[in-house]
């Protein structure tokens, strides 16, 4: 059985997650879309390319950035939030690590919890248990504060896959299926050029682990170091990271640009 996050099914095919960053502080687009009349406008562009479910987060988290509190978090998110669900049944997800914010979230019309503290937290075990939603597990090494200083693995892909299953089976511990949970490897949290690389190689190995696999490589430092672009020319780099993911299997990729990733992603989806 697939799993559903709102109107969306993970049926095999490749999906495209938009992201909406309503923080000041976001590595790519921070502050594009903190004041809410720009974020409401962002909602509106991503529906018209085709976004099939949006990704809301209200804490940066790129490297070295402080975490913020709960109440200026659901300040930022819910509102958003809110407002999609006045126009729109597009699903929602909640990016976030705090249980509090991801209650609150569900509760104004999110379907889904991305949790980038891959379920460390028992409370968001709990919330998320308790919500009975699906939940993203991403693998990070540190925290947003120090993930970044010197990352090491033994051997990049079964290091984070043995860490995604310990996950796993907590959550199963707790009351979350496994089909409810999907893995993101985690690009660029906690590694260096050739970690990422390496789990670009190594997608397919992250299928069948539960409910799905999102990828989120859109914009993010390897593809500068790789092609010497900075963030606002990473396009060609992220369509092809995302159009990996899709020939790889991945069920999500999450996106800054919506509209043409969705035009790579119908065609990879097609030629599959």
């Amino acid at each position: 059985m697939s799993l559903s996050l709102g109107k969306l099914k993970l049926d095999g095919k490749c999906h495209v997650m938009g992201i909406l960053n309503v923080t000041p502080d976001s590595f790519y687009d921070g502050g594009q879309h903190f004041d809410p009349d720009d974020a409401r406008k962002r909602i509106e562009e991503m529906i018209e390319e085709g976004v099939e479910i949006i990704d809301i987060g209200g804490e940066s988290t790129r490297p070295g950035s402080k975490p913020v509190s709960a109440e200026e978090e659901l300040e930022r998110v819910v509102p958003a939030i809110e407002f999609i669900r006045s126009i729109s049944d597009v699903p929602i997800s909640i990016d976030t690590q705090k249980p509090e914010v991801a209650r609150k979230a569900v509760q104004a019309g999110a379907c889904a919890v991305n949790d980038v503290g891959g379920l460390r937290n028992p409370e968001m075990i709990g919330a998320v248990a308790e919500m009975n939603v699906p939940v993203i597990i991403m693998h990070m090494q540190g925290t947003p504060e120090n993930m970044q200083k010197d990352p090491h693995y033994d051997d990049t892909v079964p290091d984070i896959r043995n860490w995604l299953e310990e996950r796993i089976k907590v959550a199963e511990t707790a009351g979350i299926g496994r089909s409810k949970v999907i893995v993101d490897p985690g690009i660029g949290f906690g590694k260096n050029l050739r970690h990422n690389l390496e789990i670009l190689g190594g997608l397919d190995r992250f299928k069948n682990m539960a409910g799905g696999v999102l990828l989120g490589a859109s914009r993010k430092s390897f593809i500068g170091f790789l092609t010497g672009a900075d963030d606002g020319d990473r396009l060609t780099g992220s369509l092809v990271a995302a159009m990996m993911g899709a020939t790889a299997g991945v069920d999500l990729v999450r996106v800054h640009d919506v509209k043409e990733t969705r035009k790579a992603i119908d065609a990879i989806n097609a030629l599959n």
